[in-house]
């Protein structure tokens, strides 16, 4: 073994060896453990059918508690330094109610489902579940410390476990507000909706056709339904939840009340977007690009208006005098005179913009691409090109970076594409995996042979080359440190904490629709190889060699689903 080789190794034994010694030392890494094997739990059980609603609607209730205890109880949480011993036993229980649950589910599957479907069966499986995830906890933490946590805390675990119990309640009500034909608040937004795009069509087009019954609208070429699902709640909730966040996170810097006039003005925004994002689509559909319209643009330009409306009010709340406290200006001569928005106003670091503009320009391209298209993303290319020009603005600066890696980025980029992979691993093992063409596929065969060759080509360069460069400056170089500190490029890479590692990698998995719990891994596997060095070229190797091997397998054996 080389000088080289022993040094990258006692390197890696090092972090392993101070990982391992948080995790005995201390509440909240117990905590974040606790959170990751359930993660992990979740991911394993949605690889195997029926598994995964095991606790159905009490699921909400338990992340939402969980949350919210975790989240209030931080400080008290954090201040707690004592020693636990893992609790083996306890682990070996729990993970032999997961087999057991899984192996309920598996037989299932194989000529049992009559017998086993059954409510005392379902039930006895629902208990053997909640008495792994006891197990896990006890394994965690031994019953000593959640006593202790509990008096440490007061009554955070009551207003936790109400919190959880109105997640459980309001559940399906506020679904059913858009969903239910009797919902009275869903039909007025509807009705209201309607009628405003109806308003509008009238402007631009002279044959507009409407059914009030239905709420069909649309010319004699394309017509659509207005549903309560399109009324425009889901952006007012969406733009609610955002606005009060970032009051809340720039609370020292902005004036109050007057900057609750900023929500109902962002309210007003989104409603009106909504309102044209509707008309558009019809007008769309009317030139007979019905594919463009009710693929790409109907499902992105809500995301699009979502985007704008939350970026004007992040703008507005650092701009706008009257939102922010006078602290925010520097007085010269007695005169009021504005600092750099970048360094001053905001108090963010001037190295934000070279470490997350890549990552939005593949964002903002890729709702363009996927507005532009149909069921085919034949725009997709715009991703790579965006991406690469906002990284050769900023060369210069990223010439300051450590790009160099070792040889533990390709293995974890390794180990990432393995998980990722394990549902499919496992269809192909028990043979159940669905056969058929996949829409990509289809649509790839229907391109000339240039024209598919030049896409796979985009595709491929962009998943190894911009796509690993700009999310990984994104999430791990900068969200992991922005959450330690607001001058995060002082941060060195190698202080990481589990709680950045935790946070920036679930924002990362969240990222991965339906696969989220393998992106949170993957997002971790990727923070620790940025924290093994302190290198952020680790981090870009270790995700290009997971979207290279995705690309691979893709390519190899035609399994188009995977992009």
């Amino acid at each position: 073994m080389t000088g080289s080789n022993r040094s990258q190794s006692y390197g890696l034994l090092k972090t392993t060896g101070q990982l391992w010694r948080s995790l005995q030392r201390g509440l909240l890494p117990r905590l974040y453990l606790l959170a990751i094997v359930l993660a992990a739990d979740c991911f394993l059980r949605s690889s195997i059918p029926h598994t995964d609603s095991l606790l159905g609607p009490l699921a909400s209730f338990g992340i939402v508690t969980f949350a919210v205890f975790l989240g209030l109880g931080y400080s008290r949480l954090k201040a707690r330094e004592e020693k636990f011993q893992f609790g083996v036993w306890c682990f070996v229980a729990h993970v032999v109610c997961v087999i057991a649950t899984s192996l309920v589910s598996i037989l299932s599957l194989h000529g049992y489902r009559a017998t086993l479907h059954t409510s005392a069966v379902l039930g006895a499986v629902r208990g053997v579940t909640l008495l792994g995830i006891a197990f896990l906890a006890m394994a965690c933490l031994p019953i000593r410390a959640w006593i202790g946590i509990f008096r440490a805390t007061g009554l955070l675990w009551l207003y936790a476990s109400i919190a959880g119990a109105l997640a459980f309640c309001l559940r399906y009500p506020l679904q059913s507000m858009w969903e239910s034909a009797n919902s009275t608040p869903g039909r007025a937004m509807q009705l209201l909706s309607f009628r405003s795009v109806q308003r509008v069509l009238s402007v631009f087009l002279p044959n507009v056709q409407v059914d009030p019954g239905s709420f069909t609208i649309g010319t004699p070429h394309f017509t659509v339904i207005i549903a309560q699902a399109c009324s425009g709640l889901e952006g007012l909730g969406l733009v609610l939840v955002f606005t009060s966040i970032w009051l809340w996170y720039c609370r020292k810097e902005s004036r109050f009340p007057q900057a609750f006039l900023l929500i109902p003005c962002a309210l007003a925004s989104v409603w009106v977007l909504n309102i044209l994002r509707i008309s558009a689509l019809v007008m769309i559909g009317n030139t007979g690009h019905t594919q463009v319209a009710m693929v790409g643009f109907h499902s992105q330009a809500g995301w699009i208006a979502f985007t704008g409306v939350a970026l004007a009010f992040s703008v507005a709340t650092r701009n706008l005098a009257w939102v922010r406290k006078d602290s925010e200006y520097a007085s010269i001569g007695g005169e009021p005179q504005a600092q750099s928005f970048a360094t001053e106003s905001a108090g963010e670091s001037p190295a934000t913009a070279w470490y997350l503009v890549p990552f939005l320009a593949i964002l903002a391209a890729s709702f363009i691409s996927k507005a532009a298209s149909g069921s085919f993303e034949w725009l997709y290319p715009l991703r790579f090109v965006a991406a690469a020009i906002a990284l050769w603005h900023f060369r210069d600066e990223y010439k300051k970076l450590n790009w160099r890696f070792g040889w533990l980025a390709p293995l974890a980029g390794v180990a990432v594409f393995l998980v990722w992979l394990a549902p499919t691993f496992w269809a192909l093992w028990t043979h159940t995996a669905q056969s058929g063409a996949d829409s990509l596929g289809v649509a790839l065969a229907a391109l000339s042979p240039d024209s598919r060759i030049a896409w796979i080509a985009f595709r491929v360069v962009a998943a190894a080359v911009t796509v690993p460069i700009a999310e990984e400056l994104a999430f791990r170089g900068y969200l992991a440190r922005r959450l330690m500190k607001r001058d995060f490029d002082r941060v060195p890479s190698r202080s990481l904490t589990l709680l950045s590692i935790g946070l920036s990698s679930a924002a990362f998995g969240l990222m991965h629709g339906q696969q989220w719990v393998v992106g949170i891994l993957a997002g971790a596997a990727y923070a620790g190889a940025l924290k093994w060095k302190g290198r952020i070229g680790d981090a870009v190797v270790a995700h290009a060699t997971t979207n290279l091997l995705l690309a691979v397998w893709v390519l190899s054996r035609g399994d188009w689903g995977q992009w």
